[in-house]
């Protein structure tokens, strides 16, 4: 379950992360610029992927806000940082490019990295029933 949760996570998280890449680097923003847009837009993507489940039950947009910001905050924010963190440290890997093969390895490597420290997070949160574990009833 915790595994699933992330992959849910990371979904929205790398639409958001990669759109923000895209838009900054093409803007020839700088660094920070650059993950300050993909940061925001991983959390928008985030809790927009987990309000639409929870609007298909019914509820209200106020509250499956509310149930997307319970679910997700933690995980985002923890992949958020682990994925960005690994950005920054690869030499380079912010400033190769768009076309750039270590831009694009770079990425999906701090994807992985970003979902092998937070599944745990996951797991420990639905262990003690918040988090993903507040989405459920409403599958």
């Amino acid at each position: 379950m915790a595994a699933l949760a992330t992959l849910h996570c990371l979904t929205g998280c790398a639409i958001g992360e990669v759109l923000g890449m895209v838009i900054g680097t093409a803007l020839g923003w700088g660094n920070v610029a650059t993950i300050a847009l993909a940061v925001g837009l991983a959390f928008v993507f985030g809790y927009a992927l987990t309000m639409v489940g929870v609007l298909r039950a019914g509820v209200s947009f106020k509250q499956a806000l509310k149930v997307a910001l319970a679910a997700d905050t933690v995980s985002i924010l923890v992949m958020e940082i682990v994925d960005n963190g690994v950005m920054v440290v690869v030499p380079g890997a912010m400033d190769a490019g768009l076309a750039s093969g270590l831009f694009w390895g770079a990425l999906a490597f701090a994807f992985v990295v970003a979902f092998l420290v937070t599944t745990p997070v996951n797991k420990w949160l639905i262990g003690k029933g918040k988090g993903h574990a507040v989405v459920h009833a409403y599958h």
